[in-house]
């Protein structure tokens, strides 16, 4: 089965035409066409992130069709309009044999589990060694309402996700450690308003580029997460989960943001500055911290080296002894009950493959030599991979094999920053805390709970603005209380919990 086959370098024709007529006698047709060495046809549907996807004839398409004996038919649909389309594909009853749910929970897609209409997939994928290399996470965190799993993870590490990231060359200016507390933060956020930290002799630098917008915190979410100690919207409490915001944490968070707003350690403009603009000022030098992934403080970090060598972006590893760690995927490929079962399974071996050493690396970064080159183990892309729209923003989306260290590296990056990176992401998976309510259904949520959060959020605004004083915060958790909508989403949230945690089927 093509699960098991591993590809060489084309030098002798005959034995690859022999591999693949012995692959074609195992992997069948899915009951297509009833020819045991027929090629397999699979329509797929998922998202690209390039600025073009990959054509009909694109080389690393048709070498994975070599490979595994297949033929794919691929949808891209781009990111700005995913949502919309996977709604009306939904809709339409005609789903590709393979199709990317970027969001696993709609009311739509459970609805449609309800109903039969996707392969349950968990008395198979125990067959599936890569698929089984994903982290637990993944496959817990994808489990519908009754526990079992309708679609593959789009696999994503657990550790190195968005948390804060900070000027360390401005530290060392300024003899300060790298903060490990909020307290500590505040200090260092400070001393980089008032310190003068670029030497320009101007009061022109922001501690932070926090924004938030009408229905989250934004870039100061994992400021919040370091007081509650939590990372979304449900914290377990004594066995049971409370919203986040009914406990007191969440006003020792708002206090500190609304102190650090008034001595201009935040940007004036906070509830407005769109994610763009807040990178800007990090490449422009302008602000001292971020949130974002591991890898991607090398961004700014990067721009700015262009006139000062020292510049330097580093990642905390935590602050009061928290950093939250992922879910592990990014959506869900799943399978309609329309693909006969045999079929399903070759699908299987398909994403198997996908998930193996060989077969991300060929969707993620082309054929060696031709796409990229290796230098001291590090795959850099060559011009033909960009050419051929080889990236793994574009096939490496169907295809990738779980990689802790994932969000460590990003073209370009030195060694030493590399390395850093990959320590960071160890320390913090020593630590990390799971979201608890990740994936738990609530049908209240999913009616009022977009509208609810939004009030919310206005308020915790008002507040770190100093448009209304931290102590209307209390007045506003005693209304959340007795919320009667918040009430029935707790009630809800903790039965899915219970159900999830009990294993009911």
């Amino acid at each position: 089965m093509f699960k098991h086959f591993s590809w060489k370098p084309a030098r002798n024709i005959v034995s690859i035409v022999l591999s693949l007529a012995l692959l074609a006698g195992c992997g069948g047709n899915g009951g297509e066409s009833g020819a045991g060495d027929a090629v397999l046809n699979v329509d797929i549907m998922s998202v690209y992130y390039t600025p073009e996807p990959p054509g009909e004839d694109n080389v690393i398409v048709e070498e994975i069709g070599k490979r595994t004996n297949t033929k794919l038919n691929i949808t891209w649909v781009s990111p700005n309009n995913y949502g919309d389309k996977v709604n009306v594909t939904l809709a339409s009853g005609d789903i590709p044999d393979l199709m990317l749910l970027d969001n696993a929970f709609t009311a739509q897609v459970r609805m449609m589990v309800q109903q039969g209409a996707f392969w349950d997939l968990t008395p198979y994928i125990q067959d599936y060694p890569n698929l089984m290399k994903y982290p637990e996470e993944a496959w817990i965190n994808t489990k519908q309402a009754d526990g079992k799993n309708y679609g593959i993870p789009r696999v994503r590490p657990v550790d190195g996700g968005s948390f804060l990231y900070i000027r360390k060359d401005w530290l060392d200016k300024l003899g300060l450690e790298v903060p490990k507390t909020t307290d500590e933060l505040y200090t260092v956020l400070k001393a980089f308003v008032e310190q003068d930290p670029d030497g320009n002799g101007k009061a022109d630098t922001i501690g932070y580029a926090g924004y938030v917008d009408q229905s989250s915190m934004g870039t100061l979410n994992s400021l919040q997460n370091a007081f509650v100690q939590n990372n979304g919207d449900w914290k377990l409490v004594d066995g049971k989960l409370v919203n986040v915001n009914l406990l007191p944490e969440m006003k020792d968070a708002l206090q500190w943001l609304n102190k650090a707003y008034k001595e201009k350690l935040l940007p004036e403009d906070l509830a407005t500055l769109k994610n763009s603009q807040a990178k800007d000022m990090l490449k422009a030098g302008r602000a001292g911290g971020f949130q974002d992934t591991v890898e991607a403080a090398w961004e700014p970090t990067e721009e700015l080296r262009k006139t000062d060598p020292k510049a330097d972006f580093e990642p905390l590893v935590s602050l009061n002894g928290y950093v939250n760690r992922d879910a592990g995927f990014f959506g869900m490929f799943a399978i309609p009950k329309t693909v006969p079962e045999e079929k399903m399974k070759k699908l299987l071996e398909l994403m198997d493959y996908g998930a193996s050493e060989e077969g991300s690396d060929l969707a993620n970064y082309g054929l060696k030599d031709v796409h990229y080159t290796e230098e001291n183990g590090i795959k850099v892309p060559t011009e033909q991979a960009k050419t051929d729209i080889v990236a793994q923003q574009a096939l490496g989306q169907i295809f990738l094999k779980y990689d802790k260290y994932l969000r460590a590296y990003r073209s370009g990056m030195p060694d030493d920053v590399l390395e850093r990176n990959k320590k960071i992401i160890d320390e913090r998976a020593k630590i990390s805390v799971p979201d608890p309510a990740a994936g738990l259904y609530s049908e209240t949520s999913t009616r009022v709970g977009n509208e609810l959060q939004k009030s919310i959020q206005d308020m915790k605004t008002k507040i770190i603005l100093g448009k209304l004083p931290v102590s209307e915060w209390d007045n506003f958790v005693h209304e959340l209380k007795s919320n009667p909508d918040l009430l029935k989403m707790t009630e809800e949230i903790n039965a899915a919990y219970q159900q999830r945690t009990a294993g009911i089927q």
